[in-house]
């Protein structure tokens, strides 16, 4: 399984990942019926989560709704943290991911839009580095896993501060390396290569430990809060959440 999984996310591009990859899965979780981990998201238990990744993470990904480590922890996060499930909000998700989609588009309180440039599940298709909506339009704005795939994260950061309402605020997630500096490299154009250099053929940037602060010269505000230390550590087991993950959350600046 681990194998099958990470050369299916290495060669099949996203976009039909997005539109097939649940079905399959989901017969994978018959196989893993159990109680020992729980996914906050969905509430479903299992024996343990199905591998993930191009290294293949054990126990990372909910055969049920597909969600991630990252994914169980911005879900607390909000539950936790935020006025995300009570307060009227007007939110903007780009690239939304499957296990978020259908159950942020069920809250009563979002007026909630997904748009993406390639994705088949947002329902508006746009470059992030030209966002179509005025400035002041947005309460909240969800981009994660993005900007090292894009032109220029700076750019789109812009157009994020610049739709954001004044009071407004997002969670900007990336892969972040142990580097004290982010790598990026655009005489790189090669798949191999930059799989080489970045990890993966579709990033055009591995970030580093400066990723809040570079990210900040966009005008956006942007901050590290280590919510998963204050997580009770059964739970950290039992949702098998990332324990080094890093929610940047921002705000209009």
């Amino acid at each position: 399984m681990k194998s099958l999984i990470s050369w299916t996310i290495r060669y099949i591009p996203r976009k039909y990942l997005q539109l097939f990859s649940h079905i399959f899965l989901r017969i994978a979780a018959v196989f893993y019926r159990g109680n020992r981990v729980r996914c906050p998201i969905c509430s479903r238990s299992f024996r343990k989560f199905l591998p993930y990744g191009r290294v293949g993470r054990e126990n990372a990904l909910c055969p049920n709704c597909l969600g991630l480590e990252r994914h169980r922890l911005m879900w607390l996060f909000l539950q936790q943290k935020t006025d995300f499930f009570t307060k009227q909000l007007k939110v903007l998700h780009v690239a939304p991911e499957l296990c978020f989609l259908k159950r942020f588009e069920a809250l009563k309180n979002l007026d909630y839009i997904t748009g993406d440039l390639e994705s088949p599940l947002a329902k508006i298709k746009m470059d992030i580095h030209q966002i179509p909506f005025p400035d002041n339009t947005f309460d909240v704005v969800f981009c994660n896993h993005v900007l090292e795939h894009v032109k220029s994260d700076i750019d789109a950061c812009k157009e994020i501060n610049r739709v954001l309402k004044p009071g407004g605020w997002g969670i900007l997630q990336s892969p972040v390396y142990d580097l004290d500096k982010t790598l990026e490299d655009t005489s790189i154009t090669d798949p191999v290569e930059r799989e080489r250099v970045f990890g993966q053929r579709d990033h055009v940037r591995k970030y580093g430990k400066d990723y809040a602060e570079r990210l900040s010269t966009s005008g956006l505000n942007v901050r590290e809060i280590p919510f998963v230390r204050e997580i009770d550590p059964h739970l950290i087991h039992q949702h098998a959440l990332p324990e080094t993950e890093m929610i940047y959350f921002c705000s209009k600046g």
